[in-house]
């Protein structure tokens, strides 16, 4: 499903991704840990070129991208490799003049031309599988922050994605909220739905990742199954990131 090759990304003299290699096989959930400023938001922005890689390829289903430092990619180049992306954010980034109908609509209509009453259907569809059929028709002010990123996860799958990203989609919520959000990502890894997932939720990897993978100072310490990353892993950094994670 996702191969990447050799991917470096700097912003300035900042080499924020240094040759980073991952193989996400399709129906996965790669969870990717590590410290602030360790290159995990930027190698998800890479995945949806949000951000564009200076060097190497990613490969995404039957799509290859090449990137070369001072090469441009053509506009339709980007649109058509990012409308077989979901994304969440950490921020939900919901619309807020629109509805929670309105916003899981919106991008269905205006980016895959979808009817309204086509792209109404699957939107209250998408609504009631995250559990909010009744707050349709709510703006996002009247949702709490764990009902806003259900809504945000429900826009994105209505896209039709072969891959759901998320960045850090429950940090910005209260720790009350935090569970209602990985139970609707933990059903959509149980549909085999295709996940990269940047998050500080070590529960969630260790219980629902088919891969974890240690990022630190841009590279790729160390992946493996969450057993091995978790109980069996004999590197020095992972043990110290994890020590310090399991003691806050």
């Amino acid at each position: 499903m996702i191969q990447i090759q050799n991917l470096h990304k700097s912003f300035g003299t900042l080499e924020v991704l240094k040759g980073i290699d991952l193989s996400i096989p399709k129906g996965t959930t790669a969870v990717i840990i590590g410290p602030s400023g360790s290159g995990k938001t930027t190698l998800l922005r890479c995945l949806n070129l949000l951000e564009i890689p200076d060097q190497g390829n990613i490969q995404l289903g039957d799509q290859i991208i090449q990137f070369k430092a001072g090469a441009k990619l053509k506009s339709k180049e980007v649109v058509d490799f990012r409308k077989n992306t979901g994304m969440v954010f950490q921020g939900y980034n919901l619309f807020p003049h629109l509805t929670a109908l309105e916003n899981v609509m919106e991008g269905q209509v205006t980016v895959l031309k979808r009817s309204k009453t086509d792209a109404e259907a699957k939107a209250r569809k998408l609504l009631e599988k995250v559990g909010l059929k009744e707050r349709a028709d709510m703006y996002p002010h009247q949702l709490s922050g764990g009902q806003q990123q259900r809504v945000g996860i429900a826009r994105a799958m209505a896209m039709d994605p072969q891959v759901l990203l998320f960045d850090e989609p429950t940090s910005a919520l209260d720790p009350e909220l935090v569970g209602e959000v990985l139970k609707v990502m933990k059903d959509l890894a149980k549909e085999n739905m295709t996940m990269v997932v940047v998050t500080h939720e070590m529960q969630f990897a260790q219980d629902v990742a088919d891969q974890v993978i240690f990022m630190d100072q841009g590279v790729v310490v160390e992946k493996g199954t969450p057993e091995q990353v978790f109980q069996q892993t004999s590197n020095q950094r992972t043990l110290q990131f994890l020590n310090k994670v399991s003691s806050r």
